[in-house]
């Protein structure tokens, strides 16, 4: 990934991840920061306050349905629940690029602050490469 979103600096330091698009048209996508997360002393699900924050800073999910414009080089997620509850019910539109038949480029379109980003001045950007 270059870059980093507005207010997770740091946070894509040491992303992995998983993205799941399938026929039927829907999604879903789960991003942590491996060099962030820590075990709870207590043993799972026995984290202190101070633990289960450090786990959420350092991991989000999302699913609901994608569209997929091929001829605009988009896809917009139409998320229907997200682990930051603010972004319940909201739309994230990605510029797309493929790069041979394994991996996929997604790259915002809005900038954060109701503007657009213009796909060639972007410098955040998610690599995802097909599982095996």
């Amino acid at each position: 990934m270059e870059g980093q979103p507005p207010g997770l600096a740091g946070f894509y330091d040491h992303p992995t991840g998983l993205i799941i698009y399938d026929p039927s048209g829907r999604m879903s996508v789960q991003i942590t920061n491996k060099g962030n997360r820590k075990l709870f002393s207590g043993g799972f699900a026995a984290g202190t306050n101070e633990e289960k924050a450090g786990a959420f800073d350092s991991y989000f999910g999302y699913y609901g349905t994608y569209t997929f414009d091929a001829a605009a080089g988009k896809v917009t997620h139409h998320i229907e629940d997200y682990s930051y509850p603010d972004l319940r019910g909201r739309d994230q539109v990605r510029w797309v690029e493929f790069q041979g038949s394994d991996r996929m480029v997604l790259i915002p379109v809005e900038d954060g602050k109701g503007g657009v980003i213009v796909r060639k001045d972007a410098t955040y950007k998610l690599f995802w490469e097909r599982a095996r």
